[in-house]
């Protein structure tokens, strides 16, 4: 029996014999001076050379970088598939991919969506905005996201409006907000799940650094707005809080609710934007609001509409408004206010010297006070001051012109004195300075746009971006085409011409003289033209010039001019008989 060693060099020597090209590469190794190999090492290993690591040495270093270049290379390899994964699915949502922020509001997402999102989110470790408001087919399945919050721990903003969302979606955000120390905005609005004792899942879960908390229409309760204040307490930053159209917070006296709310506003030093829509605030809620507000000098906004309680008891807040020193925006519009009430505004006003924008619209009894109202203004800084359906006479109409130059919106909607009088307000514009006007159903005439067209000849409407001269169907053909023809909208956004939801009219002599206009309206976004009726070809004419600007034409189908046609001519055809 052979000894264990001449075995192996038969097989050593069996192995050199199966490869020839090794024997060949050897002896050119041999016939090589160490001198002459050290260079080479020193050339692929600077730092081998320094450290005094042998050649052999040499080469396990190269094997080791070698592996981590195939990890780098791996890893990125597997980066770029995810990248193409995400593109993949936002493409095929009508998308466009972007780093930082996520916009997937109005996609129709399923639940299976939502769980491959949770699944893209680690190829995204810069997101800071993340929106998938109004889908509500993921209702009930939050939790296949916000389980894999922690992907996007950089994220800023959340937004989850009308997802309708509920108390086991809300209470699986609170444990994924856990993973998103840095978020800045919250919005939760329109969804009745969020109320009800769920908003409960939130308490303690929200981070020092949230600035905006939006719960509009979440049907809050009494209950939930005590949880809302113990929530405020551990939100030092806090600067935006909107808990509009939540109407049942103050209908449960015994519970504490609203002036639990109150209570802690005093405490929320950095707010400065308070929206109280359509809460059903009263005179008695007003009185601990106000007390609230002497210590939040800061606050900017303070939205209080759509409370038609509040009649008869705003004096319960004037009495502490003058405390608000940088007040800037008061939104009393459809409130039912009283003589009384906007008597009381107007001892509060002169010490409002930060006040830009007053709204006490939809509030009839305004119609009397509008010069008191105007002479206690900060006239040179105000901007907007909208007095639509207040029951404007003549009298408060030519007080308006007295604000008119320094505002730049003018909102005298449902007004029907405006009508052969809307030269008052026209005379009294600057140049370049009104940016928004609204005249629907002022009963306007064609004097009226007659004047409006020769105002914009002047160029006085250069920065004017919306104009609203809907329910006018009293203004002849040759008004519309003279304000068409006159030029000098070059800013104008948005146009709206619509007739009455009763009415109907040709606009075929005019038409015209908008083609010809419509050109020289590079910004025009948006174009409304309802109940007006065109031959075929008109229309043809006006879609593919509105088509070729990507300007979004709101008109009625031609099936109803066809019939506003048909009775037109059913119409003539019974005159003359």
């Amino acid at each position: 029996m052979e000894s264990a060693e001449g075995q192996q060099g038969r097989d050593s020597g069996s192995r050199w014999r199966s490869s020839p090209f090794d024997v060949i590469i050897s002896q050119i190794r041999r016939k090589r001076a160490t001198s002459d190999r050290r260079p080479l090492g020193r050339f692929l290993s600077w730092a081998s050379d320094r450290t005094g690591i042998p050649e052999d040495g040499e080469a396990e270093g190269k094997e080791d970088r070698g592996q981590k270049t195939d990890f780098s290379a791996s890893e990125e390899s597997e980066r770029h598939i995810g990248w193409g994964r995400l593109s993949v699915f936002l493409q095929r949502l009508g998308k466009k991919t972007d780093s930082r922020t996520l916009n997937l509001a109005h996609c129709d997402l399923t639940v299976t969506d939502l769980l491959e999102l949770a699944s893209l989110l680690q190829f995204l470790p810069q997101l800071e905005e993340l929106d998938v408001s109004w889908n509500d087919l993921i209702g009930g399945s939050l939790s296949a996201l916000t389980s894999h919050l922690q992907l996007a721990g950089s994220t800023r903003t959340l937004r989850l409006c009308g997802c309708r969302l509920n108390d086991h979606d809300v209470a699986a955000l609170g444990e994924g907000l856990g993973s998103v120390p840095l978020l800045e905005i919250l919005d939760l609005s329109w969804n009745g799940g969020v109320g009800s004792g769920a908003l409960q899942g939130l308490l303690g879960k929200l981070h020092p650094p949230l600035r905006e908390l939006h719960l509009v229409a979440c049907q809050l309760t009494a209950a939930d707005t005590t949880v809302l204040g113990g929530i405020m307490a551990a939100l030092p930053r806090l600067c935006v809080l909107d808990v509009s159209c939540n109407p049942q917070i103050t209908q449960e006296v015994d519970v504490g609710g609203f002036s639990d709310l109150s209570a802690s506003l005093s405490h929320a030093s950095s707010l400065t934007v308070l929206r109280l829509q359509a809460c059903g605030l009263t005179a008695d809620h007003l009185h601990g609001l106000g007390g609230s507000l002497r210590c939040l000098p800061s606050v900017r906004e303070l939205d209080l509409s759509c409370n038609k309680r509040l009649a008869a008891g705003l004096s319960c807040l004037t009495f502490h408004l003058p405390q608000v020193t940088h007040l800037e925006k008061l939104d009393l519009h459809q409130c039912h206010l009283t003589r009384g009430d906007l008597e009381a505004l107007v001892q509060a006003l002169p010490s409002l010297t930060a006040l830009t924008e007053l709204d006490v619209s939809s509030n009839k009894e305004v119609g009397s006070m509008v010069h008191p109202l105007v002479s206690a203004l900060p006239l040179t800084q105000m901007r907007r001051l909208p007095l639509n359906s207040c029951g404007l006479n003549e009298e408060s109409f030519t007080a308006l012109a007295l604000a008119v130059p320094h505002l730049h919106s003018v909102d005298v909607s449902w007004c029907k004195v405006a009508g052969g009088r809307l030269a008052l307000l026209l005379d009294a514009l600057q140049p370049s300075v009104i940016q928004e006007l609204r005249l629907s159903s002022c009963d306007l005439t064609t004097a009226d746009l007659q004047h409006l067209a020769a105002v914009s000849r002047r160029g006085f409407l250069s920065s004017l971006r919306v104009l609203d001269m809907s329910y006018n169907g009293s203004v002849g053909d040759d008004g519309w085409s003279t304000l068409f023809s006159a030029g000098g909208l070059v800013s104008l956004e948005d146009l709206d011409l619509s007739l009455r939801p009763s009415a109907s009219a040709s606009c075929s002599s005019w038409l015209p003289s908008l083609l010809g206009a419509l050109p020289r309206m590079s910004a025009l976004s948006r174009l409304v033209m309802r109940r007006w009726a065109a031959g075929p070809q008109e229309r043809r004419q006006l879609s593919f010039c509105v088509r070729r600007r990507s300007v979004l034409l709101d008109w009625d189908s031609e099936d109803k001019n066809s019939s506003f046609e048909v009775a037109n001519q059913e119409r003539s055809a019974g005159e003359s008989a």
